[in-house]
């Protein structure tokens, strides 16, 4: 999953891109083979920028992954933006994504989310005008 993640990355632009919204996601830190430290700016204006990690750990013949996306600004209601940051990330052709390296399923056990965040999958697909 790690290089699905990091390929989606390195491939905006050629091959992949960020169908929420087509924001633009960079690589921050990936020295470790457990963790990525990212930040996502918006599309269109790209005045917002939100940081990400992502925490791997192997789980039988599959992977957990453990994320968090948080604005830098103050957010109330993001239209389930922090959510599809990550989401946008790991998911699989049968979430509607499209995978560069690798198709995998997903199966979500648990997402907690601030006071006033989404965590709608359809909006993440989508394109605000």
């Amino acid at each position: 999953m790690r290089r699905e993640i990091l390929t989606r990355i390195l491939t905006q632009g050629k091959g992949w891109h960020d169908p929420h919204n087509n924001g633009t996601y960079a690589v921050l830190d990936s020295s470790m083979k457990d963790k990525l430290v990212l930040q996502r700016t918006s599309g269109g204006s790209g005045q917002y920028t939100d940081k990400v990690n992502f925490v791997l750990e192997r789980a039988g013949a599959g992977c957990m992954l453990h994320g968090c996306s948080e604005s830098q600004v103050f957010s109330v209601a993001d239209m389930s933006t922090n959510y599809c940051n990550l989401r946008m990330l790991y998911c699989g052709a049968a979430d509607g994504c499209k995978p560069v390296t690798r198709d995998f399923s997903v199966t979500e056990e648990q997402v907690s989310h601030s006071f006033g965040a989404g965590t709608d999958k359809n909006a993440c697909l989508a394109v605000r005008r």
